[in-house]
């Protein structure tokens, strides 16, 4: 098992076209050093399942957005992730504005037969990991949870020269999907957003440096409200919508045939 992983911070939200993106990255280079895996300009995958109820209780509410809401979900580096290989579990919630995520570490098999068949891992003795699964237990004592939504994009993440703590995300080829819901399935889905389009995130325990945000004005980049989940199910709605209409506008015409 490896080790657990807190973090408490601010998130905020930006779309950039792929012109604005290559715009901001002199500006990244004098003030931020990429993460350990993006040197050289490479990107990393994140491969995510998102857990809810059958009536996806916890993303309608979310969508709501109330004061406080959380969420779980299951995440890989790799694509497709093998039963041995190492997954991070993941309970998030939003409190006011502040993002606090707690995760542990498991292989693949061993979180599937705990989401699945509620087999508890092999901790290792680890309190602080005993701690993070009791929150997830508890969780999973008040929702009655399935996998709902896969959700995967390329990342390139950078973090302040001056404050380690201060992290720049952008985020591309966000792609969703409501079957095939594990981490051992390959990677593939609808764009959750425009090809040329990136997501970035703004982290940050304390306010935006004065220099991210005249850059921002300068080209002309505004926050928005954004959720890769939200979106998703927000587009797995509309086509279900689309679908139904026609059944329904079918079905009149039937009672209309019969009358």
């Amino acid at each position: 098992m490896g080790a657990i992983q807190t973090f408490a911070r601010k998130e905020i939200k930006f779309l950039l076209t792929e012109q604005q993106y290559q715009d901001f990255l002199p500006l990244l280079e004098h003030y931020m050093n990429p993460d350990k895996f993006c040197v050289g300009g490479k990107e990393y995958g994140i491969y995510n399942v998102y857990y809810d109820t059958s009536d996806d209780f916890l993303i309608r509410e979310s969508l709501e957005k109330p004061d406080y809401k959380e969420k779980i979900r299951l995440r890989s580096y790799l694509s497709p992730a093998q039963p041995e290989d190492t997954v991070f579990l993941e309970i998030k919630k939003k409190i006011c504005g502040i993002v606090n995520k707690r995760r542990v570490t498991m292989t693949l098999a061993q979180a599937e037969a705990y989401l699945q068949e509620k087999i508890h891992p092999d901790l290792g003795g680890s309190y602080l990991q005993e701690q993070v699964m009791d929150e997830i237990d508890f969780f999973r004592q008040r929702y009655e949870i399935f996998p709902k939504q896969y959700i995967s994009y390329q990342r390139a993440a950078y973090f302040g020269k001056e404050d380690t703590d201060f992290r720049l995300t952008f985020d591309r080829a966000l792609t969703g999907r409501r079957s095939d819901l594990s981490l051992c399935q390959q990677s593939y889905g609808d764009l959750l957003i425009p090809e040329q389009m990136r997501l970035m995130e703004v982290k940050i325990s304390d306010s935006m440096p004065m220099w991210l945000a005249e850059e921002l004005a300068k080209l002309q980049v505004y926050k928005t409200s954004f959720s890769k989940y939200g979106k998703a199910y927000q587009m797995y709605v509309q086509n279900q919508l689309e679908w139904t209409r026609p059944q329904l506008t079918i079905e009149k015409r039937r009672r209309y045939d019969y009358a």
